[in-house]
């Protein structure tokens, strides 16, 4: 015992000669105040003939391109919220004339296995599996009241927003020797009752779906919809084709507070007014955009949305004043934000 009490005391004796020799602060002292407040210093000076690369910023700073912000006094913009002021259903059917797909409020890597499961409890055999193409081929089946055996394609796509995922079912009749897969399925009532099926399957697992990290690394999660700040003006642009654009923001518009008073199809061009939020329970999402409840200052502006092909299945959207005068630029970048997050 007396020579552990010993050692204690030895070690307490180290412990204040630490203090004695590397000060107050120890022997690992807490630098952060003297880094902040540390000088910027000069660059080293080398003869004429002599390399500089090895002086080079181990963490250059970027150069900032200038835009319309930086000439006025610069706020943080807001993060750009996932989705607007409508909550998405976990499972939702979508159609745009004859085609239909299952819009999910999951990333693909959640819905991937969703649709491996639906497949094994139904007994439906899978042929192929694609994850980078995000496909799944099944097997010939012969279903109840069917006199062909059938088989169906399910394709997993991001969805328009982030962690959102899209599935589309495709079906074939076996009729032929010719296996291609057809550009539309054999019987839309049989892809619809199976697309319906799976989108139940689907919202009643939910709550406990695995995620597949192969389909997650494969497909992403980030969306269809970017925000794009040039240096004239800031747009959305969307990755889908024109048609389903142009319904998408159809829809959307209203969603974000703009009341359509009229749209030309061929310009691709909407007519708006902004209204801001129509009922009590979105006004909390107005009320973040712009710091306040009173009237939206934008209130019963007239605006004008323009969608633009650049490519056969991506869309430049850009939001003008009445007549195509140019906006604030803040006021374009709130606008547009709010629109981002009702597409889909």
């Amino acid at each position: 015992m007396e020579r552990y009490g010993f050692i204690l005391a030895l070690f307490a004796l180290l412990l204040q000669g630490c203090s004695w020799i590397y000060g107050e602060d120890g022997l690992f002292p807490d630098n952060t105040d003297r880094y902040q407040d540390a000088p910027e210093l000069a660059v080293i000076s080398v003869p004429p003939k002599a390399t500089v690369d090895v002086l080079d910023p181990t963490y250059p700073i970027p150069d900032v391109k200038q835009s319309f912000l930086l000439e006025s006094e610069f706020e943080v913009p807001r993060p750009t919220p996932l989705t607007g002021s409508n909550q998405y259903e976990t499972v939702r059917i979508q159609r745009l004339a004859e085609e239909s797909w299952a819009l999910v409020a999951v990333a693909p890597g959640q819905l991937w296995p969703q649709v491996r499961g639906f497949l094994t409890t139904s007994g439906i055999a899978v042929a192929s599996s694609d994850a980078e193409s995000g496909l799944i081929d099944t097997q010939f089946v012969t279903l109840q009241d069917r006199a062909l055996p059938t088989r169906f394609r399910f394709r997993v796509d991001t969805g328009v927003q982030r962690n959102t995922s899209e599935l589309h079912v495709l079906q074939q009749n076996q009729s032929s020797t010719d296996l291609a897969w057809p550009g539309t399925s054999d019987d839309p009532e049989l892809e619809a009752d199976m697309l319906r099926n799976i989108a139940q399957f689907i919202a009643n697992s939910a709550d406990a779906a695995p995620v597949s990290m192969m389909a997650d690394r494969a497909m992403g999660d980030e969306g269809r919809v970017t925000m794009e700040d040039s240096e004239t003006e800031t747009r959305l642009v969307l990755r889908l084709p024109f048609n389903r654009a142009w319904a998408s923001m159809n829809k959307a518009l209203p969603e974000a507070g703009f009341a359509i008073d009229d749209k030309d199809r061929t310009e691709g061009v909407f007519y708006l007014t902004f209204i801001g939020p129509q009922e009590e329970d979105e006004s909390g999402w107005f009320d973040w955009m712009w710091g306040g409840e009173d009237a939206h200052p934008l209130a019963n502006r007239k605006f004008l949305v323009k969608v633009a092909s650049v490519e056969e299945s991506r869309m430049v959207i850009s939001l003008l004043g009445e007549g195509g005068a140019p906006v604030d630029r803040r006021d374009q970048q709130a606008l547009l934000t709010v629109i981002k997050g009702t597409i889909n």
